[in-house]
């Protein structure tokens, strides 16, 4: 699949803008066992130490950490399903974009401030002010175009590379479970 050029991407924009605010759907769940391997899952279980259990957040850490530690800040990342759709295409391209949630919901900063809740499936996740950005893998999976699309002004607004979550209940979600602010 080619790239998307920028007049592609900007014409997605007003379909990014239809996701749902308070109620939408968790469509896609990916487990990443190691760097640049994913597991596509029907079910998953979020826990507070470990994100998605299975999944390395926790082992590969942050090189920027001090001591390399994971930052929790960034246990969990969610993304809008429709900007895949727009960047991405195929929703078997989508899991290389690298986060464990794809779903249809708003999750822009004037929806989902730091610090709101989302309830998915039997967990609740806290949105984290730590930024998340497109990276030299996305510019590589998806073009320069579509990560200067992502960490532009109204990019970074909508969030469309997706939002950093730290899980705050546990539990377990399902692909179809709906997505609600809480």
């Amino acid at each position: 699949m080619t790239n998307r050029t920028p007049e592609e991407l900007e014409t997605g924009l007003g379909h990014i803008r239809e996701a749902p605010s308070d109620d939408g759907e968790l469509l896609l769940i990916v487990r990443r066992p190691s760097e640049d391997q994913r597991e596509t899952l029907d079910e998953g279980v979020l826990d507070t130490q470990v994100g998605l259990v299975g999944d390395c957040w926790a082992a590969r850490g942050d090189p920027r950490s001090v001591d390399g530690s994971a930052n929790v800040l960034a246990q969990l990342t969610i993304m809008n399903s429709r900007v895949l759709e727009v960047a991405a295409g195929p929703v078997e391209r989508w899991p290389l974009a690298g986060d464990q949630l794809y779903v249809d919901l708003d999750i822009g900063v004037d929806n989902l401030p730091a610090g709101a809740r989302l309830k998915v499936g039997d967990a609740v996740v806290e949105v984290t002010a730590k930024p998340h950005t497109g990276c030299t893998k996305f510019i590589q999976r998806f073009g320069l175009a579509a990560q200067r699309w992502v960490n532009s002004e109204t990019g970074t607004r909508l969030r469309l590379r997706g939002v950093n979550t730290q899980v705050v209940n546990p539990g377990t979600i399902r692909v179809g479970d709906r997505v609600r602010k809480l």
